[in-house]
Parts: C-alpha cells; structure tokens; sequence
C-alpha cells in the first residue's frame, strides 16, 4: 500500500503537481534533515543544505528506479549534495552527534554513556571518523565509502579498522571499565 501511495506521489510529483511536490516534502524532509544535521554544525546550514539537497532530489526523481525504498534514495542523495556543498567550500563535515539527534533512553545512565561514546568517537583522527559515521551509522557499504571519499575500499576498510581499534582501546581504560554512575 505504502509503495503504491508513494508511487502516485511521486508520478505527480514529476508531472509538476506543485501539491504533491509540498507534500512529498513534508514526507521526505524530516528523515533527510537529520542527515543534514549530521554534518553541519547549526539548524540554518542544515536547512539550507536540506533544501539544496531536496532541489537535486527533484531534479532526479524521474530517475529512481523503485529496487530500494524511497526514502533511502532520498536520504543517499540529500547526503551527496551535503558531500558535494562541503567539497564546493573546501572544508569537510564536522560530522557531530548532536543532542537533539540521541535516541530517546529510559534513564540518565544510559545517557551519560551514549556521550561519553560521542566524545570517543570525535577524538577520532577526521578520516576515520567520517569512515566509521558513514559505515556503522549511514549502513553504506565500503565500495560507496570509497567512491564517495575518492580513495580505495582497502583504505576504508584501514580507516574503519583503526577507528574501532581507537575506540575499543578508549572502551578498554580504567575510567570506562566501572560503572561510575551506579550508587
């Protein structure tokens, strides 16, 4: 049902409906303005980079070929323009865990442990970081990583290694091996 609601959204869409198109957004926006936030450090660079991201989504449309779901071919391309915005301005992303992009935990223990994790993961030397954001949290295979970063699926692979290898070893010091939130 959902694919064929998404089909007919997406013919009109193509065919200028300017109705569907707003809705299509309003769909679409909130899961790909959460990759936006990802990598830009305020709301106002993530919305303009949503909405640059969301232009080359319906430049493109006519061109999904429905072998995935919608929703992570939008997500793929609002990525690709935020890479390509980036590079555009010679800097690369800050690639951040934001509060407000946390799942939602039952207490405050597992919240200190999710930051102490996100600071693990931004002392990161940048290139691992960005490789293992894009693997363990956007599911892109090491082939995309590669095409995606201009350099080989061996060297993601190195860099993913070694991000893990860094943060196993930080999971593994004295401070992280007691729970010092338990009473």
């Amino acid at each position: 049902m959902e694919e064929s609601t998404d089909r007919t959204l997406v013919e009109e869409c193509i065919r200028g409906d300017r109705r569907a198109q707003e809705l299509f957004y309003r769909k679409y926006a909130p899961v790909a303005l959460a990759v936006c936030r990802r990598y830009a450090p305020g709301r106002e660079e993530a919305m303009d980079l949503l909405n640059g991201g969301m232009m080359k989504v319906f430049e493109k449309l006519a061109q999904f070929r429905w072998e995935g779901s919608l929703e992570g071919w939008v997500k793929r391309l609002v990525f690709n323009a935020t890479i390509d915005q980036f590079r555009k301005q010679r800097r690369r992303p800050t690639l951040e865990i934001a509060d407000w992009d946390q799942p939602t935990e039952d207490s405050i223990t597992h919240r200190l442990y999710a930051d102490d994790l996100c600071r693990m993961i931004d002392l990161l030397p940048e290139t691992s970081k960005e490789v293992f954001w894009l693997f363990a949290v956007e599911g892109y295979s090491h082939a995309e990583i590669a095409a995606k970063l201009h350099f080989s699926e061996g060297n993601s692979r190195w860099h993913l290694n070694k991000a893990r290898q860094l943060l196993r070893e930080k999971l593994n010091q004295a401070s992280h091996n007691q729970n010092r939130y338990a009473g």
